[in-house]
């Protein structure tokens, strides 16, 4: 169960693998401002070819955890057989964290991407919201939080509102409007092409003036919320393709954390087609939070 207040306990799952970015995930554990009586569960999974080194995998973890241990915070060990993105959503269903935590792997080639990686099933598949860390990891001084409106982008408000985010951080909010059209191009290759700009009717420039007057009223409202829990935001209204704005600005502002709203889509034709929050997760260069939406809402 996800904690609905910032004083009551947190239960994080932490997927190690030993990698860099496992290591960079453990830096920013260390930083949450946890609530006394939370608790780390530190997950390796290993595979069938790995049974030899069970030893050494054991002390690797063992390593891990005590450098996530500190007062007033338990921590656990676990050690799975299986394939890594199986074995975490399965130990996800049993424990029911608050939170999953998991170092991410970098950008993988298109086919990587189709299939996905282990960050990116557990971010389709778990049933809470996923924190994929990237290295290097220079602490969370600036979060972007990206909404929509929708019912997941609601549900991730309310989960930031409780987070433990470093003393010290500052919060963004941004909201992308749709693109505008373009013209319809059709290239011949012997005659040269001169493509005319788009001249807006007046009722194209109505309803755009109605896009944007609509889209600063949800940012407005989203941080007067956020103020109400204690919060001062700066909020960000763009045009354009959702992702590509949004990427752009986390690399123009060196963001170090975006938090999102997922429906968690998992049929083949969402991963052919992609959203929002999965090429965050690939793309980004930054950690991000996805936080889905409880399966009732979806």
């Amino acid at each position: 169960m996800c904690p609905k207040t910032a004083s009551q306990p947190f239960h994080i799952l932490f997927a190690d693998d030993g990698s860099d970015h496992a290591k960079a995930a453990v830096q920013l554990l260390n930083d949450l401002r946890l609530p006394p009586g939370s608790r780390i569960t530190v997950l390796r999974v290993f595979s069938p070819l790995q049974a030899a080194e069970n030893p050494l995998i054991r002390e690797s973890l063992e390593a891990t955890c005590a450098l996530v241990d500190r007062s007033g915070l338990k921590v656990e060990a676990e050690m799975v057989l299986g394939y890594p993105a199986e074995k975490i959503i399965e130990f996800t269903e049993k424990i029911h964290p608050s939170l999953i935590v998991i170092g991410a792997k970098g950008l993988r080639s298109t086919l990587g991407i189709l299939l996905g990686g282990v960050a990116q099933h557990v971010v389709e598949y778990a049933c809470c919201p996923v924190l994929v860390v990237r290295e290097p990891y220079a602490g969370l001084k600036r979060v972007l939080y990206a909404t929509d409106g929708s019912t997941s982008s609601r549900y991730a408000l309310e989960y930031i509102t409780w987070f433990p985010f470093p003393d010290g951080h500052e919060l963004e909010i941004i909201h992308v409007l749709p693109p505008p059209p373009y013209p319809v191009v059709l290239l011949e290759p012997t005659f040269p092409v001169i493509v005319e700009p788009v001249k807006l009717t007046d009722a194209e420039l109505a309803r755009r003036q109605e896009e944007e007057a609509l889209g600063q009223k949800l940012l407005d409202e989203t941080a007067a919320g956020l103020a109400q829990a204690g919060k001062n935001t700066q909020c960000i209204l763009r045009r354009g393709d959702a992702a590509t704005e949004i990427i752009d600005y986390v690399k123009a502002q060196k963001v170090d954390l975006i938090v999102t709203g997922s429906r968690g889509l998992s049929q083949m034709r969402a991963w052919l087609l992609g959203s929002v929050s999965r090429k965050l997760v690939h793309y980004s260069g930054c950690s991000i939070l996805v936080v889905r939406a409880p399966r009732l809402a979806e």
